[in-house]
């Protein structure tokens, strides 16, 4: 592990800023419904987690940054826990939906992190990715800046993150819109 963490230092900066709303295909992909068990894995600051949680979903914020997980702590009933993704302390089946929303680009092994999420999924659950498409150039040029500020960033397309569940017991799908794709993994 790198001994400066950028998303320690971006904490502070990160709540600041104002969040996008949440987009009708996420929402759409999601599906929450009320008392919903939901994982944001990657959650940082658990600012969409809160949005989330009006629906009446319970929501569980892991992230590894201890800098985020203090904000998320602040705002309370997120249940913060200080997670990596690839080794997520929770049971089997957990939860009914785990989200991860552009961080699967900083996460270090990609394949277990997916494992993982696939994991604690309920059979019947869903698990939606949203990351910025690197298939468009405006994309490329935001990786090649994270490279060049020596972030743990790898973005995949969304070819190769449905790859990363490729033989396991689910449904997959892609959507595309401007910057952004989506993986929907539905359990069987």
């Amino acid at each position: 592990m790198p001994s400066f963490d950028h998303f320690d230092f971006a904490a502070r900066f990160y709540e600041n800023i104002p969040p996008a709303p949440l987009s009708a295909v996420l929402s759409d992909l999601l599906d929450i419904y009320p008392g919903a068990r939901i994982l944001d894995a990657g959650g940082g600051t658990g600012r969409l987690a809160q949005v989330l949680a009006q629906s009446g979903a319970r929501l569980t914020v892991a992230d590894f940054s201890h800098g985020m997980l203090r904000i998320a702590l602040r705002k309370g009933g997120l249940g913060p826990t200080r997670a990596a993704v690839e080794r997520l302390p929770f049971s089997d089946a957990s939860f009914d939906r785990v989200l991860m929303v552009d961080a699967l680009h900083h996460v270090y092994d990609q394949g277990q992190a997916a494992h993982e999420m696939f994991r604690v999924l309920r059979p019947g659950g869903r698990l939606v990715i949203e990351e910025p498409d690197i298939d468009t150039f405006t994309v490329k040029l935001l990786a090649l800046a994270e490279k060049l500020l020596f972030m743990r960033s790898h973005l995949l397309s969304g070819e190769r993150m449905a790859a990363l569940f490729a033989g396991l017991p689910a449904a997959l799908s892609l959507r595309r819109e401007g910057h952004t794709v989506w993986l929907l993994v539905e359990k069987n």
